[in-house]
């Protein structure tokens, strides 16, 4: 299992956000986190990559590490099995995309030149930019900027994304282009977190759809497809 939490309480800074939260996520698994603003969507998605620490709970676990106990210096190494991506992009915008991902793979060890060309042009070629190396990101759309930032995430074959609201900028085409992008990335293994507002999604690509209300997460699957069995009837 690649996250286990059970019975865990989050905090922002001194304030509980999200109590007694049970998670669970396997390979292979698309799960959606829906809620309102302010209901702990983004401290949750926080916790997995250690942003946020976490000191209560019975269980907190992430791709073997235990959470509850993890030191300062194990989580680059967990970080690194991880592909985070962001709804605001974060790109370097003082050198081309190329440069981005070099970059990335540089600063995770990747040394060899011919090897780094050839990662960056599979992962560009996966999300559709290849055509789009020597650009700089102020010269990329949105949707763009956001693939290339999936591009990023994806460069380290991460065993779990990471996404924070990532259509939360964008259009309806292109939120949808990179939400089925993210899908396909499940597809291979690679399980997928993603916090949304964007409900019509949970229909067209169905996932585990986990809510955050009331200080409290749950599995709302099986209640978020009898609504929509419902409705289609």
């Amino acid at each position: 299992m690649f996250v286990k939490y059970k019975k865990v309480n989050i905090y922002q800074e001194d304030v509980r956000v999200l109590a007694d939260v049970d998670f669970h996520v396997d390979e292979g698994e698309f799960i959606y986190i829906i809620g309102h603003v302010g209901s702990g969507k983004s401290s949750l998605l926080k916790t997995l990559y250690c942003e946020l620490d976490l000191h209560e709970g019975d269980e907190a676990s992430v791709l073997g590490r235990n959470l509850l106990r993890i030191k300062r210096k194990e989580i680059p190494a967990l970080r690194k099995e991880l592909g985070i991506i962001f709804q605001d992009f974060q790109l370097l915008h003082d050198r081309s995309v190329y440069k981005n991902l070099q970059f990335v793979l540089k600063a995770t060890g990747w040394k060899d030149k011919k090897e780094i060309n050839e990662r960056i042009d599979e992962v560009l070629e996966a999300v559709g930019m290849k055509d789009k190396k020597l650009k700089m990101p102020y010269e990329l759309s949105g949707g763009e900027q956001q693939r290339i930032a999936i591009a990023r995430a994806i460069l380290n074959k991460p065993k779990m994304i990471v996404a924070d609201e990532p259509t939360g900028n964008l259009d309806p085409e292109t939120a949808d282009n990179i939400v089925s992008l993210l899908k396909q990335i499940s597809l291979t293994g690679a399980a997928v977190v993603m916090s949304t507002h964007n409900l019509p999604m949970l229909d067209k690509y169905p996932g585990i759809v986990y809510q955050c209300k009331d200080g409290k997460i749950s599995d709302v699957t099986a209640e978020y497809n009898k609504i929509n069995m419902i409705a289609e009837e």
